[in-house]
């Protein structure tokens, strides 16, 4: 598992340096600078609620059977804001798919762990799996939304950021150098690269 979520934080920062930095600095702006910025403070304060679950890990020590409202708040808005900038003119999505597999993995097996109901886990995921598709939607259907398109994409970009530089981070133990996770990491570049 963590060769795949240092494969997927690498490939998110690829897409996201390769796709998207380029969109949002075609006017270059330090504005951009400024919203890309307020994502990284934004996904900061989105950890506070969720426990790191976007990048693969959930630290949730809860002995009550209460639905972890704030977790499944912080994720969904974490998943929505995701879905904005997917367009037909980027491979963004593979790279949000790529993301969310880890995480929808490392979810199912809290809430299994926690002696959820299996209706209970299944509708977390089901709702889950809607944000981004939504946030997508919205961003397509809505003029106003639009109108904000190289803003909401620099959050989106500071989010990303700060996503796949913690999952690159936190997946080699000690801070040590790793030769599979260096492979792996070399290997999602690549292929963000040519997709």
């Amino acid at each position: 598992m963590s060769l795949y979520l240092a494969f997927s934080g690498a490939f998110l920062l690829a897409i996201t340096v390769f796709e998207l930095l380029p969109e949002v600095f075609e006017n270059p702006s330090k504005s951009v600078g400024v919203w890309i910025m307020v994502g990284i403070v934004l996904q900061i304060c989105l950890e506070f609620f969720s426990k790191g679950a976007e990048h693969g890990h959930v630290h949730i020590h809860n002995e009550t059977k209460d639905f972890p409202w704030l977790l499944f708040i912080s994720l969904s808005i974490h998943a929505l804001l995701e879905g904005f900038p997917i367009s037909e003119t980027n491979n963004l999505l593979v790279g949000v798919i790529i993301h969310k597999i880890p995480v929808a993995i490392i979810l199912s097996l809290f809430f299994i762990k926690a002696n959820y109901s299996k209706t209970t886990t299944l509708l977390f995921l089901f709702l889950f799996a809607l944000m981004t598709p939504l946030g997508n939607y919205l961003m397509a259907s809505l003029p106003e939304l639009n109108s904000y398109k190289t803003e909401i994409s620099a959050v989106v970009i500071g989010i990303f950021l700060h996503v796949s530089t913690t999952i690159l981070f936190e997946s080699s133990k000690n801070h040590s150098f790793n030769l599979s996770k260096m492979t792996a990491v070399i290997l999602a570049i690549i292929f963000a690269y040519f997709l």
